[in-house]
Parts: structure tokens; sequence; C-alpha cells
């Protein structure tokens, strides 16, 4: 699987890359993600200000969902426990959740050449590492995006009202598996991150992005956000499990 990867998947992306590099299209287009270099400022929205504070970069190629859920749960930590204790770290994260071969899939070799989390393993991961942390929540749901026109009507509105919620009431956090070369002028391959914000004016997802690349969260557009989640993945992704992206929708 390994070596698929490196010779034949690998040079496909570079290839894909490359035009759309030179050809302007993409994220080298005029809809561009645009870096957020300002300090952030506690609003008082504890899921936001939780976040921020405990926003850490994936330290493995593979561990986008380790850094993401561990933001997630610190945060959702800070809030219930009475004690504030040193944060979880991603390997204490690894060692605690016991599910998917989580680990394994997080090393060089990956869990038999199969390295990262599609969406549905997301799904089952973040719930036990919920219960693993004991954090309480009201409820759990894993969305996967659709390029229906039909369906992805309601799909739309719906994650729009979520953002929203998100970021007025502070009540959920949305966890997002997307496709990166959509977002940020890099590969286009499956990636995972928290939302960090959302302008119901403007349209503006933040992405709270765990590449050890990306130095700032960064702003897209809801419509590039959804082109992110709803992804269809070359055919070689979908022979390691990843069909379109979605989110995990969490309420507190």
């Amino acid at each position: 699987m390994m070596v698929f990867l490196k010779w034949v998947i690998r040079p496909y992306l570079y290839i894909q890359y490359l035009f759309q590099k030179f050809t302007q299209k993409g994220a080298f287009g005029g809809d561009q993600a645009v870096y957020v270099k300002t300090p952030y400022h506690r609003t008082g929205n504890f899921v936001k200000d939780g976040l921020f504070r405990h926003h850490v970069k994936q330290f493995h190629d593979s561990a986008c969902s380790v850094a993401s859920i561990a933001s997630v749960v610190n945060t959702l930590l800070d809030r219930q426990s009475a004690v504030k204790g040193v944060p979880l770290s991603q390997q204490d994260l690894l060692e605690k959740v016991n599910i998917a071969h989580w680990k394994e899939r997080m090393s060089d070799t990956g869990y038999k050449g199969r390295r990262g989390l599609p969406l549905a393993l997301l799904n089952q991961v973040v719930k036990d590492s919920l219960k693993a942390c004991g954090i309480r929540y009201r409820s759990l749901e894993t969305v996967q995006a659709t390029r229906d026109p039909v369906k992805s009507k309601q799909f739309k509105s719906r994650l729009r009202s979520r953002l929203e919620q998100f970021e007025t009431q502070g009540n959920c956090l949305i966890i997002s598996h997307f496709d990166q070369g959509c977002f940020i002028q890099d590969l286009h391959i499956p990636h995972i991150s928290p939302v960090g914000g959302f302008d119901a004016v403007s349209g503006k997802v933040t992405l709270l992005d765990v590449d050890t690349t990306q130095a700032y969260p960064y702003d897209v557009s809801f419509d590039v956000f959804y082109k992110g989640l709803s992804s269809n993945y070359n055919p070689f992704f979908r022979w390691f499990g990843y069909a379109e992206g979605g989110y995990v929708f969490i309420r507190v």
C-alpha cells in the first residue's frame, strides 16, 4: 500500500497541483484562503476561546485527527472539570483510545498500509475519545457531504445554521473532514481540522488548520468550505476508504 502511495498516487497529486498552479485554478484562483495574522482575543464564547487556546499542530503527517480531537477534548475538559489540569497531549489521547487501530494508523507504516482516518472512522474515534475522557455531551452526529444538487441544498442550509450556532451560542463544535487542496495551495488530500469561527455577514469560515505548514488560521468562503467538504477524491483514495468528506457535529 505504501509503495502504491509513493509511486502512483503522489505523482498524480503533484501533477494536479502543478496544473492548477499553472492555470490559476482552485486555491490558486480568485477565491483563496485569507490568513488571519492578527492575535486572537477572547470573546466569552467558551468553545471558540478553548479551541484557540488548545490548538496544536499534528505530530505526524497523518495525525491531523489526533491534533483536532485533542483540541476539542481539552476545550471540553476545561468546561466540565472542576479542577484545571495539564492539557491532554496527543500521545496521551492515542494511549487512551483503543479503536479503529488509531495509533497504528498514525505511524510511518500505518495499519496494513492505511494511514489517517476516513470520515466513518473519525466518527468512531471522536465518540470513543469523548467517552474515554469522561466528557458529557448532548448529541454527536457525523454528516457526509454530497454533490447531489437536490440533497446539497438541505446539507448547506443545515451546515450554515450549525456554523451560526457555533459562533453565536457556543454550545457546539464542528470537526471538518475536507480536501485540503480546495482551501490552500497544497495537494488535494483528505485532511481534518476544527472550525474556529464563522462570520454570518461575509459567510467566511475560519479553519484552525492543524497542519504544521500552516502558521496561521485562515478564512475561506462558505462556498469554498462546502466544496472542500464535498470533494469527490480521485479513485485512488476510494480504495483506502475515502469518499466525500463532511463533518462531525458535537452539541454540548
